[in-house]
Order: structure tokens, then C-alpha cells, then sequence
């Protein structure tokens, strides 16, 4: 999976995804309701990293597919969006499984 600019991408936007998720329902409810600011500074960090990590990935996979504007604007906005990767890899999810399936021939 990590061997293609695609699955590279797949899985940091997973893990993007996943700390934004951690950042909005776990870190933030802890420093607004429980007073405990140490978790937003933790996965805030993490996540920021990520992000720019997942818009990293995602120049080198549009550039190796040659994605065009659109499908670069869908998964930029996917990245804003709660959950908005986890969509958009179960739309990559086939096109890496076709690439793959075209290797092996």
C-alpha cells in the first residue's frame, strides 16, 4: 500500500482524518467542558502535522495521476470536512485496487 504515491496518500489522509476526528470529539470536549487544555495542544500539533502531510501526499499522487483541478479541489475540501477522508479513500479504495490489479498483468 505504501508503495505508491496513492496508497502513501491513503494512509495519511486515514490518519489525518482520524486525528481530526480525536481534535473535534475527544481533545476539544476535554478543554471546553472538563477545563483540560493539554490535549488540543497535543493532537492540535499532531493533526496540523498530518494535514500538512496529507496536502504533501496529495500534490505527489495528483501529480503522478495526473488528477485534474476538480478531483484535487474534492480531496482538499474532504480534508476540511469530519470524515471527509474516510469518503474519499472509499473512492480511491477501487481506483488503487484497479492500479494494482494492472501491475500484476
Amino acid at each position: 500500500m505504501l508503495k505508491t504515491a496513492l496508497g502513501r496518500f491513503r494512509a495519511v489522509a486515514f490518519w489525518e482524518g482520524l486525528s481530526f476526528l480525536v481534535l473535534l470529539l475527544i481533545a476539544m470536549p476535554l478543554k471546553y467542558v472538563l477545563n483540560m487544555p493539554l490535549g488540543v495542544r497535543v493532537v492540535g500539533m499532531a493533526h496540523g502535522v498530518l494535514f500538512m502531510a496529507y496536502l504533501y501526499t496529495l500534490m505527489m499522487a495528483a501529480i503522478e495521476y495526473r488528477w485534474g483541478l476538480k478531483r484535487i479541489a474534492v480531496a482538499f475540501v474532504a480534508s476540511l470536512v469530519p470524515g471527509g477522508t474516510f469518503w474519499l479513500d472509499a473512492q480511491l479504495r477501487g481506483e488503487a485496487l484497479a492500479l494494482e490489479t494492472a501491475k500484476t498483468r
